[in-house]
Formats: C-alpha cells, structure tokens, sequence
C-alpha cells in the first residue's frame, strides 16, 4: 500500500459572480412573478454571490463538462502535464447528458491519451465518491496518480421556462398559479462550478495533504428520499421515475425539476450527520481536539449553529474559529462545494506541516455522508 497525497487543487468558476439581485435577471421569472420565497431563503442560506454558467438571455456558455475540463487545466505545468494523467475521476448530479458517462465526456475534452475513467453519480457525495475511488487506485499502486473532479451545472434545470408549463397547467386547474416550495426553495440554494484534485503516491511542492483515511455512510435502507428529480414522489413515499411519466407530464408537472422534501430534510440531516461523523471518527481513533480545520459542506448557513450543537452533543465539540467555509461568496455547488472549500484553503498559505484537516459532506438524496482527514505535509 502506497501514502496518497492531494499535491495540488484547481477551481474553475465561470463568468463574474452573481449578486442576490440579478439571480432572477439570469434564471427568470415564473409566471411573470417575482418569488415570494427568495428573499427569506438568502436571508436563511447567507449566500451573497454565486457563478452562473448561462447568461442573462438564459444562453449557456459552459456545460459541464466544459466547466469540469477548465478545473483540470488549473492542475497541469511543466511537471504534471494532461499526458502524465493516469486516471479521471468525476462526480456530479448533473452530467451533460444520461449516456455517455460524465467521465467520458470530459476526457473527450481533454485529448490527451487512453487512460482509465470513472463517473460517480449522487448529489454532493458524488465528489467524495470520486475522490475515494482516485483514493483507492493510487493507495494499492493500480495508478501512480489521479485527477478526481467534483462539479455542477444546474442553473440551466433552473430557468423559468422549465417551469412554464406546470404553471399553464395549474392555471386551468383554477388553483394559485404558484410553484410548489419544494421546488422554487432549491432556485434559490444552487449554482455551477467545478473542482479538481491531483493526487500523487508522494507529496510534491510547497503544500501537500496526505489522506488518511475515508469514510462513507448510507442510511437509505431506513429514510425515504428527500432531494431528488427525474421523477416524483407519491404518497407512499416511493419514487415513481421519469420513464413512467408521459412526455407530456414530464412538461405539464416538472418531473425533471430538482425537488427537495423540506421537512425530512429538517428532521433527520443534522442528527444522522452527527450520528455518522461520531462513527467515522471513533473507527480512526480521532478525537476533536486534533482537528485544526473542519471544513463542513452545509447547503445553507441555516444549519450551521444547528450542525455546531449536534456535533457537540456527542462529544465533538469543535470550536467556530476551526470551520472554514466559502459558501458566501461561492455559493452551494453541490458535488463541487468540497472542492471548492479545500482549493481555497490549500492555496490561502494559513497551512501549517502537521495540521490535521476533516472534510465533511452530506447528502441530502437518501441522506449520506462521507468524510476525509488530511494531513499537512
């Protein structure tokens, strides 16, 4: 088994950023009216500005993997070019399309040579799932490096013409022709962007973090789904898919929309995170006093104070001044917010050698959780 080393880490985000008031000039206007929710959601999420990959005519620039192919640039110089890559590693919720694989199609971009690929599907743990898999290969010597990537391109699933047609049809049906919470809540929460690691089998440069170990937790064999689409929910709680839907419904109910269950998400996303994160470290022998930087993914700062007393309850009591976290100015990326968080802490120059790091990202899908504990070298 060989040390596995985070050597370097790339961003890219596209166009300038987006302020609170110009994200219904990019994303519209359903039925002709401003939402009633935005406001309340910012005020909850604290996000002030975000990166769009369309323009204010609703054209795209990026798709994604344009935008995850434009994180991996940021890797390669003279000593690791895009023919040095012996493995790519992507995660995300919303590749450009079904088949082929999101892998494939950033690979495509980057004409380098034949190398092995891997696509990790899910919502925000897509990314730790890449990462893990890049993780693996290098640690048993499959591969001597890997290039894992988490990105996102929603702000096209969430254009107000998306919409159009459930509003038509509710108008005929006499009911208030409004978009359901569910749905105009997560308008509000997501935009696009990508992050790329490049991990070596030894640490090269000024900073590198070896990964210690990886966690990951499931609980979907007990709690029904909470963020999903491609489908919808019945009252049983099951999910009838897409494929099962008409073309017509598709339009007329926003099957493709992403929906979020707001009240499971409240109920169970903080104490199976705790719950999780309390198992992660036990199994590694890792206390709260050796984290010197905690580096949660929180969809909203809603959660924050929350997500501190929870962790605190079951004796992971780690202090503010610990956390760092860009979703502010960068806003909920999904699969790419890890990314993003440790690319900008990696680069700041507030490492020290030794310092113990703790990536933390939950996924509000079927509620799962993964973890990483890095290490400065």
């Amino acid at each position: 088994m060989f040390d596995v080393y985070i050597t370097k880490a790339a961003k890219y985000l596209p166009n300038t950023a987006v302020s609170n008031d110009e994200m219904e000039s990019y994303l519209g206007l359903i039925n002709e009216t401003t939402s009633k929710a935005r406001r309340l959601i910012l005020r909850n999420n604290k996000i002030v500005s975000r990166y769009y990959a369309i323009d204010k005519n609703g054209n795209s620039t990026h798709n994604n993997s344009d935008l995850t192919a434009n994180a991996i640039q940021g890797l390669f110089d003279d000593s690791f070019t895009a023919h040095d890559m012996e493995l790519l590693s992507c995660g995300t919720a919303t590749p450009d399309v079904v088949v082929p694989s999101h892998a494939s199609m950033v690979h495509g971009l980057l004409k380098n040579k034949s190398i092995e690929l891997n696509s990790a599907s899910g919502v925000c743990c897509a990314g730790m799932s890449a990462l893990k898999f890049g993780f693996l290969s290098v640690k048993t010597g499959s591969t001597q490096n890997a290039v894992c990537t988490g990105s996102e391109k929603i702000s096209s699933w969430m254009m107000s013409s998306k919409y159009q047609n459930e509003v038509v049809n509710l108008k005929k049906l006499e009911e208030r022709p409004i978009l359901a919470f569910k749905k105009d809540f997560l308008r509000w929460m997501l935009s696009d962007g990508a992050g790329a690691f490049l991990l070596e089998n030894k640490p090269n440069g000024a900073i590198s973090l070896k990964i210690e170990w990886m966690e990951a937790f499931s609980y979907a064999h007990e709690l029904e789904t909470c963020m999903y689409a491609g489908g919808d929910k019945l009252e049983s709680g099951e999910i009838k898919p897409w494929n099962d839907y008409t073309p017509d419904q598709w339009l007329k109910e926003s099957i493709f929309a992403i929906k979020q269950d707001v009240k499971l998400l409240d109920e169970f996303i903080l104490d199976k995170g705790s719950q999780s994160m309390g198992e992660a470290l036990a199994k590694n022998n890792v206390t709260a006093d050796q984290i010197n930087y905690f580096l949660p993914h929180v969809s909203s700062h809603f959660f924050v104070k929350g997500l501190h007393k929870s962790l605190a309850d079951k004796g992971m009591d780690i202090p503010m001044d610990k956390w760092f976290m860009n979703l502010a100015h960068v806003g909920n990326v999904g699969a790419a917010s890890i990314y993003l968080a440790l690319e900008e802490l990696m680069n700041s120059g507030k490492l020290k050698k030794g310092e113990k790091i703790l990536l933390s990202v939950p996924e509000s899908g079927r509620f799962s959780y993964a973890y990483a504990f890095l290490t400065v070298c």
